[in-house]
């Protein structure tokens, strides 16, 4: 016992004042400065910051796997008390996939596309513990189902190719606790995946962890993904430890402006698009070389003092009274917590809805695809991708189309655009039938009446011409100015829209940030004063800081030219901040569709009721009632028969919904529900997320 005393009490993982920097042809860019953290037996760390502050690097560091400009320049790493700096190559070599393990955001870059899945998972014991291949295989087998993997020996004999991303991410997971590591490190593992599957995914890792006593550095941008996963955290900005605690005291009780600005960037809730605006960081990420003198947070924080704040390098400061908690700030005693920043954006009156401007009503869209370009072969087999879908959107009004990939969103958006034609149904754009007209057969009017702002802003923009010059060209393509003067005029005027300075018209994308791009983009689809805007997940590549400037921007313009907006999303607390009305989608159906507050209150289709469940939320008042789906979802080309959720649906009710698809319930003001449960038992279905009784209260910094 007293042995094992001991060992409890010494870290897995020791880092002390590590500096990691990149040589380049430009010279010495630092990315890692003086960070330091420790995580113990069985305990998980989580690293969170914007894209470029070093996060992944701190990763790649403790793997001794950095690119080679790469190199650590100060500070130690170490592991199980021994200095990873002292160990030959070969010491490394043998920790790496044994006792280190870890697990990368694109599962397909730890796969090989030309083996199958079982010959990988058995290479793990058969190199690290020179195993015989059948304890190998009997191993794999076993992990594979202990992450939850349906039909193991199938799995076995299947290439990386024929899984889908869920299951893939699965794959990487087994293979990294094949060799039972001491050591997991995740980076960002579940950004590519559906927030249902990334809800499975969570839960896995926790119980794996829990299970073998495994410790864990979780690396995400998603800060209701460390609250569920981690029992500590460190924030990380420009390539420094801003501020490291326990979750609890670092969410309920920050100690850094920076990590302030973070939690006010997102919509938690509480949150409100008309009284309560999110509050997005002013200015961008320093460049390494770039990096102001004293505090690398001071040119967008809102507590600066000059003189104080950029005199000398700022060191990690204890918090008095918090668990082991540190924060890089020299004023955190002196600052109200409560104060909002000079420029937050302003309650406002909610925006009147006017009358329908789009309606679309039994829409269908079917692919035939034929015999030969199926592998099983047979006869040709149909699509379905939309089945029966009916709403209308109002001006002015938001309406969120949420949902898995692969439920037809995306298809839906690509018919509105007329980058597909309707199978069947109608499709109306302010009095005008759209559903059989191609873009290239559309009027200039109608073409820039439905405009979109695509997820990515990188694929959209043309990188030898300067964002004037492609504002402009979009400007003649819809006819809008007398001349070259004239679209000039307008095209300075849509920066100004935006807010981007005006000196950005002779800038070439390369030039510009992510988020200044999706700008970029957004002046686009309003260049023409679009009716209605299609935002296909405009914000899911952004950082958060990045994501809040952009939403309340695309809200402004809203209000401003009484646009109507769909926002395509999976994203379900943006949703909750930005929608005014919400519908659900699954396998090509719409299975719910209301109100927001409808939607985020019983009564809930039991998939909508699943997708609420998975949503990560960055509050430790919330408590979520646990649903997690099994399985994935079904093919287009091969649908069950009655109803289409029913092979996951925790609450189906017996054969009837194996072979009837469900009726549409009206529940009163426009909520509907497709679903063979009768409305009392909907009626009677307990919340998913509800504020906890306690002394959570408002955290004291957050507001």
């Amino acid at each position: 016992m007293e042995a094992a005393a001991g060992q409890a009490t010494t870290p897995i993982l020791e880092i002390e004042n590590l500096s990691i920097s990149f040589f380049t042809r430009a010279g010495e860019m630092p990315a890692v400065m003086d960070f330091s953290c420790t995580v113990m037996p069985g305990e998980a760390m989580g690293i969170v910051g914007e894209s470029g502050c070093g996060k992944s690097t701190v990763s790649l560091g403790i793997m001794r796997d950095l690119p080679g400009i790469g190199r650590i320049v100060g500070g130690r790493i170490k592991f199980q008390g021994r200095d990873m700096g002292e160990m030959s190559e070969a010491e490394l070599r043998a920790l790496r996939g044994s006792k280190i393990a870890m697990i990368y955001q694109e599962p397909m870059a730890s796969l090989n596309p030309a083996m199958k899945i079982g010959q990988q998972l058995m290479e793990v014991p058969l190199i690290h513990e020179k195993v015989s291949k059948a304890e190998a295989h009997q191993r794999a087998l076993e992990m594979l189902n202990a992450v939850r993997l349906p039909d193991p020996e199938r799995m076995m004999r299947s290439y990386p190719h024929q899984l889908s991303g869920g299951q893939q991410q699965r794959i990487v997971i087994a293979m990294a606790l094949l060799s039972k590591p001491a050591l997991l490190l995740l980076d960002e593992p579940t950004t590519a995946l559906d927030v249902t599957v990334e809800a499975g995914i969570v839960d896995l890792v926790k119980d794996l962890s829990r299970s073998t006593g495994t410790s864990m550095i979780f690396v995400s941008h998603n800060l209701g993904l460390i609250l569920e996963t981690c029992d500590r955290i460190t924030v990380m900005y420009s390539g420094e430890a801003v501020e490291t605690g326990s979750v609890k005291d670092v969410f309920d009780r920050m100690r850094h402006p920076y990590t302030q600005g973070l939690f006010r960037s997102i919509p938690l809730p509480g949150a409100d698009k008309n009284k309560r605006p999110l509050i997005a960081i002013p200015g961008q990420l320093p460049l390494p070389h770039e990096r102001p003198q004293g505090c690398n947070f001071g040119p967008r924080c809102q507590h600066f003092v000059k003189g104080r704040c950029d005199a000398a390098e700022i060191p990690m400061v204890k918090v008095e009274g918090h668990d082991n908690h540190f924060s890089r700030c020299v004023r955190f005693n002196e600052i109200d917590w409560q104060a909002l920043p000079e420029g937050a954006a302003k309650a406002s009156e909610p925006v009147k809805v006017g009358e329908p401007v789009l309606q679309i009503d039994d829409l269908r869209k079917y692919y035939r695809v034929a015999a030969n370009e199926v592998f099983a072969g047979g006869e040709d087999r149909v699509v379905k991708a939309n089945e029966t879908i009916s709403f209308e959107a109002r001006e002015s009004e938001t309406v969120a189309i949420v949902g898995e990939s692969g439920c037809g969103k995306s298809t839906l958006a690509k018919v509105l655009l007329g980058l597909e034609t309707a199978t069947s149904g109608k499709v109306t754009l302010a009095g005008q039938e759209i559903q059989s007209t191609g873009v290239g057969l559309r009027d200039v009017h109608t073409v820039a009446s439905i405009q979109m702002v695509f997820q990515n802003p990188f694929d959209t923009l043309n990188p030898s011409h300067t964002v004037g010059a492609q504002i402009i060209r979009t400007l003649e393509k819809f006819k809008v100015g007398k001349d070259t003067a004239d679209r000039r005029k307008r095209m300075l005027e849509l920066l100004d829209l935006v807010k981007l300075p005006r000196a950005f018209e002779n800038r070439r994308p390369r030039q510009l940030s992510g988020g200044q791009k999706q700008r970029i983009g957004v002046a686009r689809a309003f260049a023409g004063n679009a009716k209605v805007v299609v935002a296909d997940e405009p914000v899911s590549a952004l950082d958060v800081s990045v994501q809040a400037a952009v939403t309340e921007l695309l809200m402004d313009i809203q209000r401003r030219n009484k646009t109507t907006m769909l926002f395509i999303s999976h994203d379900l607390s943006v949703v909750r901040y930005i929608a005014d009305r919400v519908i659900v989608m699954y396998l090509g159906y719409i299975v719910e569709q209301g109100t927001t507050d409808q939607i985020f209150s019983p009564p809930y289709h039991p998939y909508t009721e699943a997708l609420l469940s998975a949503i990560p939320i960055a509050d430790t008042s919330v408590v979520k009632k646990h649903i997690v789906l099994s399985g994935e979802m079904p093919s287009p080309m091969n649908p069950p028969s009655g109803c289409p959720f029913q092979t996951r649906c925790p609450r189906k009710i017996g054969e009837i919904c194996e072979t009837q698809t469900p009726p549409v319930r009206d529940l009163g003001a426009g909520h509907r529900i497709m679903c063979h449960l009768d409305v009392e038992t909907l009626r009677a279905m307990e919340p998913v997320i509800s504020l906890g009784a306690g002394d959570h209260g408002a955290p004291e910094a957050r507001t």
